[in-house]
């Protein structure tokens, strides 16, 4: 469901990627339907909650990172509406895969209310829904990844071929696998993700005031999981 609103006086559509209650693997989200839908019901920009795990050094529980770049390890996905069959075939430019003026509104609107928002990150996505091993983690730390989530590709590049302004604001919830002094759990990652909201919602109420409200439609997607 797509439950349609305001959002501190902006109009506003909220998608729980996961699906409600939470129960859609992040291998079996359509997300060529989720983003279709919203695009349809007139969205023009969209904030992605993520949770995510943190590999690089900086990247501890209850921090928030704005990803610059990302690398999709996923499998099976379909990633496209230009795939030849539901749309002709076109290849869509993706070397910024997220949205850099969104990137910037998200960094600023942090600034403003003394949210720690670290402004770049590489996303490693990988394809759940089990949590990632202690050598492939290595492996996305060789790779040059920050963070590790599940979710966010083929979103974000559904996002850019529909000309939805897309930015990801990740909360990171636990050390990656192998980092982590101990089991990663859903439950913990649950706490801490709940932990970061008031943060969350600062930075987004300061948003939708620093951006022409009469051309924004912001969408929020589930900070939940992934």
């Amino acid at each position: 469901a797509i439950h349609a609103g305001a959002f501190h006086g902006v109009p506003a559509l909220y998608l729980a990627r996961h699906g409600e209650p939470h129960a859609i693997a992040p291998h079996r989200i359509n997300y060529r339907a989720n983003l279709r839908a919203l695009a349809d019901l007139g969205a023009t920009h969209v904030v992605a909650l993520n949770t995510v795990g943190g590999i690089a050094p900086a990247a501890a529980p209850g921090s928030l990172w704005l990803a610059h770049d990302a690398i999709d390890y996923t499998w099976g996905r379909e990633g496209s509406f230009h795939d030849g069959v539901l749309l002709a075939l076109d290849h869509v430019e993706f070397a910024e895969p997220f949205d850099a003026g969104m990137r910037e509104l998200l960094g600023a609107a942090a600034a403003a209310v003394r949210v720690l928002l670290h402004p770049r990150a590489v996303y490693g996505c990988t394809q759940g829904p089990r949590l990632e091993t202690a050598a492939e983690v290595r492996r996305l730390a060789r790779d040059g990844c920050d963070l590790v989530g599940m979710t966010a590709l083929p979103e974000a590049a559904l996002a850019r071929e529909l000309g939805l302004r897309y930015g990801m604001l990740a909360m990171v919830v636990n050390r990656a696998a192998g980092l982590s002094p101990e089991p990663i759990t859903l439950a913990a990652i649950r706490r801490e993700a709940a932990a970061c909201l008031a943060q969350v919602d600062a930075t987004l109420e300061r948003l939708v005031a620093l951006h022409d409200a009469s051309t924004i439609a912001a969408v929020i997607v589930e900070p939940v999981a992934g």
